[in-house]
């Protein structure tokens, strides 16, 4: 079959039924493995390992689920403990598409012991202190647990805090919005409800006014990077269905829409397309006056100084200037960091830009300064990777190089960067950004800076079965 020739035909829909093209993707399996990444992570070896010792997962989230997955899978005997106090399970890309209207709360909220299931101990619990220096750890409830081999799975955590005048619980109220908002260890996601009901918030008042509606990135690395912008243009397109508009200011701490030029310019092309977009670049949220509806933003830029005649350039001066900019509705997306018991132990890096950060190799996962421990997921500290195709990625790596540790092997598995961020532009298209540390690495032979159907329709009805039946059971 061309596969190239068939994804076509769907996405320009010629010949083939939306409806058939939907059957057709969930009755082949190999359809379903291309469009989810021919770039796939390494697979373990078929042989088993009579490989022993005491593994600890820290972590309940997708990443913990498939390293455990493979763990059990790739050992004859495994002596395995989890650390995580979560029962429900959050399929956390979902969110964006509940702050759509495309899917309902209960749709990403599943139970998550079956993915635990029988021979693992399972400490219902979260990380307090890291002992790295002692092969130990204790849990907030007081128990100590020591290891022989440790994955750290821990993610990430909101900061809302950090910004001024906000709390949690003003979230929902005042035009106020965050798609992010979630309680993991709860198995809580309001912010995709919440935000829907922004969304149809800032509709109300586009059939009597033009609202001013604000979205904010922040300057910290972030899960999924793409979904500031996401917001930004489902929102607007929310309006556009129905005839109405607003002016949409996206406020961020970057200096550009997107790392790589090729997507940079694609998503320049869809906010011309809008037509009322105003990016702010270099502004990052600090403080908002929830009654005023103003917010503040720390805005850093460079302004020409003296011209050297030396080096033949005008000398670079850095400024920065607070800058306020007032809303009718605000969508914030929190600056984040990796949870305090790594931020303060001696597995984050401990100076330089990632600091905080779990320290691996940005091949091998394995941590810098201590061999028998290794990260997966939004926790690590390294270039690029901060979303669940990532982890995906790492999970082969990071078990295959385990079991080499653990056999007293040579570590031979690399993680290449490959990370993927399903850019949606509006209702029914996505740019499917997929790239590595070298740059673009799409996995079908199509450009990806072009908005498509066809990945719209797998990121809404494939990827999330695809999510809970294979990834998280280690099928892929």
């Amino acid at each position: 079959m061309n596969f190239e020739k068939v994804i076509k035909e769907i996405d320009e829909n010629k010949g083939l039924s939306r409806r058939s093209a939907l059957k057709m993707m969930a009755l082949s399996p190999v359809a379903a493995s291309v469009l989810a990444g021919s770039a796939a992570p390494t697979s373990l070896e078929a042989s088993v390992s009579n490989a022993t010792g005491k593994i600890v997962i820290v972590g309940g989230g997708p990443s913990a689920l498939m390293v455990l997955a493979r763990l059990q899978k790739g050992l004859a005997n495994p002596d395995i403990t989890i650390i995580a106090p979560n029962e429900k399970h959050i399929y956390q890309p979902g969110q964006v598409f509940v702050a759509a209207g495309e899917y309902e709360l209960e749709d990403i909220i599943f139970d998550n012991t079956g993915y635990i299931g029988e021979g693992v101990t399972w400490i219902k619990d979260e990380v307090a202190t890291f002992d790295p220096d002692n092969n130990k750890l204790s849990t907030k409830n007081g128990t100590l647990v020591e290891y022989d081999y440790l994955v750290v799975a821990t993610g990430l955590q909101y900061h809302y805090e950090k910004i001024t005048g906000l709390t949690k619980d003003m979230i929902g109220k005042n035009g106020i919005s965050s798609v992010y908002l979630n309680d993991v260890a709860a198995g809580t996601a309001e912010g995709g409800r919440i935000t829907f009901e922004w969304f149809n918030a800032i509709k109300e008042a586009a059939k009597t006014s033009k609202p001013r509606v604000l979205c904010t990135q922040p300057s910290t690395p972030i899960k999924c990077g793409g979904a500031p912008q996401k917001i930004l243009y489902l929102s607007n397109d929310y309006l556009h269905r129905d005839n109405l508009s607003a002016e949409f200011t996206f406020a961020t701490a970057g200096g550009k829409l997107f790392s790589l030029p090729e997507i940079e310019e694609a998503l320049t092309k869809t906010q011309k397309r809008y037509g009322n977009i105003t990016n702010k670049f270099g502004h990052d949220l600090i403080a908002i006056d929830v009654e005023k509806k103003i917010a503040t933003f720390l805005h850093k830029y460079e302004e020409q100084g003296e011209y050297d005649k030396d080096l033949e350039e005008y000398e670079m001066i850095d400024k920065e200037e607070e800058v306020s900019i007032g809303y009718d509705f605000i969508h914030i997306v929190p600056p984040m960091a990796a949870v305090d018991a790594v931020v303060n132990s001696p597995l984050g890096w401990q100076k330089g830009s990632a600091q905080g950060w779990l320290e691996v190799d940005k091949e091998t996962l394995q941590h810098r300064r201590y061999s028998n421990v290794f990260g997966i997921g939004d926790v690590c500290g390294i270039p690029i990777g901060k979303t669940g195709g990532s982890a995906r990625h790492h999970a082969p790596i990071v078990v295959g190089n385990l079991i080499a540790v653990m056999e007293k092997k040579e570590l031979v598995l690399k993680f290449d960067g490959y990370t993927v961020c399903p850019l949606k532009t509006a209702y029914g298209e996505i740019i499917m950004a997929e790239f590595n540390y070298d740059g673009l690495a799409p996995s079908f032979p199509l450009d990806p800076a072009q908005p498509r159907w066809i990945w719209w329709a797998f990121d809404l009805y494939m990827l999330k079965p695809m999510y809970r039946y294979l990834m998280l059971n280690g099928l892929m």
